[in-house]
């Protein structure tokens, strides 16, 4: 009889114990993390020549928030496309041009300087980059992302001529 009544003690100290127990192994989750300006890895985009890119936070493939830099070198801009989530967009440093629009023209581009601030509504065409000097954007937005470009026969990426000769 008296194992009996040591039953339901046993069973509330082992109940405690499981249940205590991942508390006591949890994983440490740092209140922020912090990313330097030299800790930045830039690697070179797959899907667009001549730009870099920076993952900062997430991933842009995958459900969930991500944070991305994207560094337009002089003379470079995206032709037309959009992207399926809203994405909004923070200039570092150089100046951004961005147009909108299903046609390519970088005469039709509105300058925005460092500090300048813009949103990508999904499902908006529009073209962006750098003319006279480079450009890096900071670009965040809730994944899965992806880029769909509007005339994909032209190519991705527009990089401006030599004097003389123009193609847009």
């Amino acid at each position: 009889m008296r194992l009996r009544g040591r039953a339901p003690a046993s069973a509330a100290l082992l109940t405690l114990l499981l249940t205590a127990r991942p508390v006591a192994h949890a994983q440490y989750e740092p209140p922020m993390t912090h990313v330097t300006p030299d800790e930045v890895t830039w690697s070179d985009s797959a899907e667009v020549p001549g730009l870099k890119i920076a993952v900062l936070a997430g991933d842009p493939r995958k459900a969930g928030p991500y944070t991305i830099r994207v560094k337009f070198p002089p003379g470079t801009m995206t032709r037309p496309h959009y992207h399926p989530e809203m994405r909004t967009v923070t200039v570092i440093s150089g100046t951004w041009w961005a147009g909108a629009g299903d046609t390519f023209d970088p005469d039709a581009t509105t300058p925005l300087a460092a500090g300048s601030f813009a949103i990508h509504f999904p499902k908006r065409t529009h073209f962006d980059g750098a003319k006279d000097d480079g450009a890096v954007v900071q670009i965040s937005g809730i994944g899965p992302s992806a880029t769909i470009w509007v005339h994909p026969e032209a190519g991705h990426v527009w990089v401006d001529p030599p004097p003389g000769r123009t193609t847009k």
